[in-house]
């Protein structure tokens, strides 16, 4: 049976751009209270306001503990939160010999180490009241890894490993966990990658609709597009030189070296920051 969002309070982090915004907007239409997390006060701002309805903004630093738990704290001021959507992450892309230690570091603080302080922050209040749902934004790169974004796929890979033990740890608790693992998609953070042959980048909203359905009625894990769930488990049953081929062959392997420097110059010097 499908969950009623009215009058839920959602919390999303990295909600300003991208899959944030697009997820936002969709939570708001169906009735949610969203809370907006993002680095940028003023990109925060403006998201809140494209949104409209009731939802607020707040910055945050999900690298930061005390940054997290202040969104947090404050995002309780509209209620008990119900969901939270932990979106926030970066990709910065390169060989990893050519990968700073402080940009290792970023990756993991970012796209792993926020999602287990999240979940820990509003884990104790969702298993006190008996219900509650943590969303974690992954990736295909979490069950494909892809050269030139080792440390980024080992930070997917890891969101997947924690999700799965938090599934079975909150469940006897009534408290949901669920994954969404987007392929490519046409946000900033892919600016200059190209899907492999036969696919093609996903929008936002495509993500975000996947991500309101599964608040509204969870499964652990779901891919989008969804068609790509199977192609994945029919793969991996072949042995791994078949599977190598088969990624060569479409391009897979090249998905996160063979890009548009120049395109991602932007978004490569913010998540640097």
């Amino acid at each position: 049976m499908s969950r009623m969002l009215t009058n839920q309070v959602v919390a999303i982090t990295g909600a300003g751009r991208g899959i944030g915004l697009a997820a936002a907007r969709q939570f708001a239409a169906a009735g949610a209270i969203v809370v907006i997390g993002d680095l940028d006060d003023d990109v925060a701002a403006k998201a809140a306001l494209a949104v409209g309805g009731r939802a607020v903004a707040h910055v945050v630093d999900v690298a930061d503990r005390e940054s997290f738990a202040r969104f947090v704290d404050l995002a309780r001021q509209q209620g008990p939160i119900d969901v939270l959507v932990n979106n926030a992450g970066i990709m910065p892309l390169s060989p990893l010999v050519d990968e700073t230690d402080a940009a290792t570091d970023r990756i993991i603080d970012v796209n792993l180490r926020a999602v287990i302080t999240g979940t820990k922050l509003v884990a104790p209040e969702m298993i006190a009241r008996g219900h509650g749902h943590i969303i974690n934004i992954a990736s295909a790169v979490g069950r494909i890894a892809v050269a030139n974004g080792a440390t980024y796929s080992a930070s997917k890979y890891a969101v997947m490993g924690f999700s799965e033990a938090m599934q079975s740890e909150l469940a006897p608790s009534g408290v949901d966990v669920s994954c969404i693992l987007p392929t490519v998609v046409d946000t900033e953070l892919a600016a200059g990658v190209s899907a492999a042959k036969g696919m093609r980048a996903v929008s936002p909203d495509e993500v975000a609709a996947s991500i309101v359905k599964v608040a509204q009625k969870p499964r652990f894990e779901t891919w989008v597009p969804a068609w790509s769930k199977g192609l994945f488990y029919s793969m991996n049953v072949l042995p791994r030189r078949v599977r190598n081929g088969a990624g060569h062959a479409i391009g897979a392997d090249e998905a996160l070296r063979a890009v548009d420097v120049d395109a991602r110059a932007e978004y490569e010097r913010r998540a640097r920051r």
